[in-house]
């Protein structure tokens, strides 16, 4: 029985694990942590026979050649055991390639991008679906990819949002389309530089049959015809300022698409509920996969008509005496936290802090400066934030250090400033004080419903 190694714990480890079972692999499930909920996760694996060893670095020798090393989207694709698995011959897979191999005979959408990923990736799946195509939304969002390869009931379309983690680990990868979100420094603690995070990104689309790019960002649209000569190309600007010959645009409040030379109206830019000019960018992207995969636009108009929107990413918690309370947690570096700001009233009150990544802040605190009547600061960067907001000319922040802290305090100051809104859009990653940005996001709402909905 062939031997394989799946490396992290998380949703995506256990569903790779379980689809190896299934084709008959020993399935041995490794992770460095451990706790009360690993432990009964472990107990529940234990009962499919699949072994899991928590507190547990595996190494390897030259008898471990036959196994197949499946790594979780969390883990660095470059840490020493990887490296000496490679060097021994050891085939080294992320789970997306993993799942590609199950799934490749069914037609893909791949998203990527540094911002607007999962917005743009569970309105093309809502487009998707409205047009009555069985289109799970998976990766990064929705179920693990792997679980997808599990399900009795093959899919029509996969619609899956790609982290620059997922993409580097995976080797035959070539989606059906792949759209590019926009492009800002990010993850550079693991991917060293700007170009290395680019060249991941890139690998993705260059293996993609059709290629949707944001005309709107600065980096991509600098690339322009030059690097990717048969992209379609989005703007909310106008039909003036779209790349190239093809592609889709915004003008007169319409969504229009441009692939022969007459142009044809698709959906009214009004029909999304969403706020912000990034969120007419994410609806073009999405209209163009759907169009350019022979979706009618009937189902587009219903889809985008009646779409939620994302949780923790401009998600409206409660209004109360007047205040909407608004929760981006999903906005974990600067560009998008400069977004969230952006697309709500003023004065606003921003609650923001958590573990700090590399980057440029210099937009998001002229954004501050500019919409913020006060500034609340939790988590490890909330020093650093104060110093960096003396040192623009900004004195009127509060470091709480918690959400439970900052909660009550910006109901406070909202009325004490008449802000229309208390925003949560922390410009960092969570790690320092939850596991992720959606349980973030969850503290925030029940903190909402503790002391204001009474």
């Amino acid at each position: 029985m062939p031997q394989a190694l799946i490396i992290g714990f998380g949703k995506s480890g256990v569903a790779a694990a379980r689809l190896l079972k299934q084709e008959g692999w020993e399935v041995e499930l490794c992770d460095s942590s451990t706790s009360l909920a690993l432990l009964e996760q472990q107990q529940k694996l234990a009962s499919e026979h699949i072994t899991v060893k928590l507190g547990n670095t595996p190494e390897f020798t030259n008898s471990d050649i036959s196994k197949l090393i499946v790594v979780s989207p969390g883990v660095p694709w470059d840490i020493p055991i990887l490296a000496k698995a490679r060097e021994l011959g050891i085939e080294t897979i992320g789970e997306m390639e993993l799942a590609w191999r199950h799934l490749q005979d069914i037609p893909w959408v791949a998203i990527t991008g540094t911002n607007g990923k999962t917005t743009t990736t569970a309105l093309t799946a809502a487009i998707f679906q409205a047009a009555a195509l069985n289109a799970p939304a998976c990766g990064n969002i929705g179920y693990a990819t792997c679980e997808v390869a599990l399900s009795a009931k093959k899919p029509d379309w996969i619609i899956g949002e790609l982290s620059s983690y997922q993409i580097e680990s995976s080797v035959t990868l070539a989606p059906r389309i792949g759209i590019w979100t926009t492009f800002t420094p990010d993850h550079l603690a693991r991917h060293k530089t700007l170009e290395n995070y680019y060249n991941i990104k890139a690998k993705l689309l260059h293996n993609c049959q059709i290629q949707i790019f944001n005309g709107d960002d600065v980096y991509l649209s600098k690339l322009g015809l030059n690097h990717w000569p048969n992209a379609y190309w989005t703007s909310v600007k106008g039909e003036k300022f779209l790349i190239g010959e093809k592609g889709f645009y915004i003008e007169n409040g319409w969504v229009i698409e441009k692939i022969t030379p007459t142009p044809q109206a698709i959906v009214e830019v009004s029909a999304l509920r969403m706020v912000g000019e990034h969120n007419q960018q994410n609806l073009l992207m999405s209209v163009a996969a759907a169009r350019l995969a022979g979706i009618d636009i009937t189902a587009i108009s219903q889809a985008v008509r009646e779409f939620p929107g994302v949780p923790h990413r401009l998600e409206h918690i409660c209004t109360w005496q007047g205040i909407d309370f608004i929760n981006d947690s999903k906005a974990t570096n600067y560009d998008a936290a400069e977004v969230g700001l952006a697309s709500v009233q003023s004065p606003a009150i921003l609650i923001a802090g958590g573990e700090a990544k590399a980057g440029d802040d210099t937009a998001w605190l002229a954004q501050i400066q500019a919409k913020a009547a006060a500034v609340l600061l939790i988590g490890n960067a909330a020093p650093a934030f104060a110093n960096r907001l003396e040192e623009v000319g900004y004195s009127n922040y509060h470091i709480v250090e918690t959400m439970e802290n900052a909660l009550p305090m910006s109901a406070e100051l909202a009325k004490k400033y008449q802000a229309s809104v208390v925003l949560l859009s922390p410009a960092c990653a969570s790690f320092d004080q939850y596991p992720n940005f959606e349980m973030r996001g969850e503290d925030f709402r029940q903190l909402c419903q503790k002391y204001l909905l009474l």
